[in-house]
């Protein structure tokens, strides 16, 4: 479950996101209008701790539309400096530390239970007058599931050719975050997580898994 507070932020998510984005190596775009990232479409995981907010954003900047997952954190991540996106302050939580969440931990476990597992987002809920309520989620979430053994054997080696993506390692399995999205219908070998959000109505894949060894 993932709680949203009515809150300020300083800087917001889209101008940090806007800031990152020309700064790592496989973003190639221009940038939107003015350089901004416009927001598209979002989906949470949740921290069996409950301790890292976990936010995955769908956004457009220039011509490509990228995924960028955060973790956000109420300390710095020991070893995270090179998957640091900025520092944020929340009138409600305070100071929030942003990472790539290809980088954190967390929510590479995260990722991987969505893929491998079939673990959904986490519904949303806001509390307003001491009344909690469910609010609509922006995308869907849909897992292939587990391959068969024949399929597992005829995977391929390495993964698909063409993707912009990050990998990320879990229990034996080589994660892919696709980070330039193929909206044209492109499939991924199973287990893949696609999604389709407003205005999306072909499912755009976001990650797949192959396993190690």
């Amino acid at each position: 479950m993932a709680l949203i507070h009515k809150a300020d932020l300083r800087p917001t998510k889209m101008e940090l996101i806007s800031t990152w984005l020309p700064t790592v190596p496989w973003f190639t775009g221009a940038g939107g209008a003015g350089g901004r990232a416009e927001p598209l479409a979002a989906y949470r995981f949740d921290d069996p701790a409950g301790q890292v907010g976990m936010e995955t954003h769908i956004v457009r900047s220039g011509d490509l539309t990228v995924q960028v997952p955060l973790t956000y954190r109420a300390d710095p991540l020991e070893g995270g400096d090179g998957y640091l996106v900025g520092t944020m302050e929340h009138s409600v939580l305070g100071r929030r530390w942003v990472y790539d969440g290809c980088g954190d931990p967390v929510y590479v476990s995260a990722f991987a239970a969505a893929v491998l597992d079939g673990v959904g987002q986490a519904p949303l809920y806001v509390e307003e007058d001491g009344v909690r309520r469910e609010l609509p989620q922006s995308m869907e979430l849909e897992t292939s599931g587990m391959p068969d053994g024949e399929e597992l054997v005829e995977a391929p080696e390495r993964e698909p050719a063409g993707w912009t993506a990050t990998l990320m390692h879990r229990d034996g399995w080589e994660l892919s975050l696709v980070r330039v999205l193929d909206l044209g219908g492109r499939a991924a070998p199973p287990p893949s997580l696609v999604g389709t959000w407003e205005g999306q109505r072909e499912p755009a894949v976001l990650g797949w898994a192959l396993p190690l060894g």
